[in-house]
């Protein structure tokens, strides 16, 4: 139990490790957060600090959120393969997320959850995350908007947990659908532009 009780609040500061603030100070003495559109996340790292950082960025934003459903192997109160396995993964992987949106380290001034959650997902079912990701690939060929791609392969997820790959998990089905529901909620800004017809390709500073 003490393993257990130890993890859930370690998920929560691994998320909270700014990759993307602390990259763009230390190499280019640059707050992210004053750049760009303001957000702590890879989509702005890639729009302000560069392609080497913003990569380095969306490898670590997805590492958090896979490493933190992980720390489910450092407890042994819990079954692994049952319900409330998946339960405590999950939750995990949440908790990763709100650590990356609101980070202890940076403020609570952090990015979207797009690559933490990604990371989470490849974690938990890694068949469904890539092909949600292929969506999101596909949407933003044709768009150049990433927050599309995003919201896009967010509401397919569902469908690829539930429908095409109908994981025994329960727990894993309301998962997919909080997903794009946290997404929307994220993402409002985006949408308000996006309904405008103002949202700018990522590829423009």
């Amino acid at each position: 139990m003490f393993k257990l009780i130890f993890i859930i609040p370690l998920a929560y500061l691994l998320g909270s490790i700014p990759a993307s603030v602390w990259l763009g100070k230390w190499i280019l003495g640059i707050d992210l957060r004053t750049q760009g559109s303001g957000n702590a996340g890879a989509t702005n790292a890639f729009r302000v600090l560069g392609k080497p950082i913003g990569i380095t960025v969306l490898v670590f934003d997805m590492l958090k959120g896979f490493l933190a459903i992980n720390l489910s192997q450092l407890q042994d109160f819990i079954m692994p393969g049952s319900e409330g396995w998946m339960f405590l993964r999950i939750s995990l992987g949440l908790l990763a997320v709100a650590g990356h949106i609101f980070p202890l380290f940076s403020g609570f001034r952090g990015g979207k959850g797009v690559a933490t959650i990604a990371g989470v997902g490849l974690a938990l079912h890694p068949y469904a995350t890539m092909a949600a990701l292929c969506v999101y690939l596909l949407v933003f060929l044709i768009s150049r908007i990433s927050a599309l791609g995003s919201l896009s392969a967010a509401l397919s997820y569902p469908v690829w947990i539930i429908l095409v790959f109908q994981s025994e998990f329960r727990v894993l089905w309301v998962f997919s659908i909080i997903v794009p529901l946290l997404l929307i909620v994220t993402h409002r800004s985006n949408l308000s532009r996006m309904i405008r017809a103002r949202e700018k390709s990522p590829s423009k500073k």
